[in-house]
């Protein structure tokens, strides 16, 4: 699933897996393997992509609308 959203994000920019490999200097098979699910991204490595992609990680409480990022957990704790 998660590969699924990462080349979802990816071609929303428009950006080979190439292109993506020199941005973040991950390799651009390993990226290729996150996207197909035959390896699974950390929590740190989807934030990296992501802000790539020009996109953020947030949770959000459905019964509250509360948002948690990554930009704001620190304050939370």
């Amino acid at each position: 699933m998660i590969g699924q959203i990462l080349k979802v994000m990816r071609e929303s920019k428009q950006l080979k897996q190439s292109d993506v490999s020199k941005i973040t200097n991950i390799p651009q098979n390993t990226i290729s393997q996150y996207e197909t699910g035959k390896i699974q991204p950390t929590f740190e490595i989807i934030e990296k992509l992501a802000n790539a992609y020009d996109f953020k990680i947030i949770f959000k409480n459905d019964n509250t609308n509360e948002e948690i990022n990554t930009k704001n957990i620190e304050r939370k704790i």
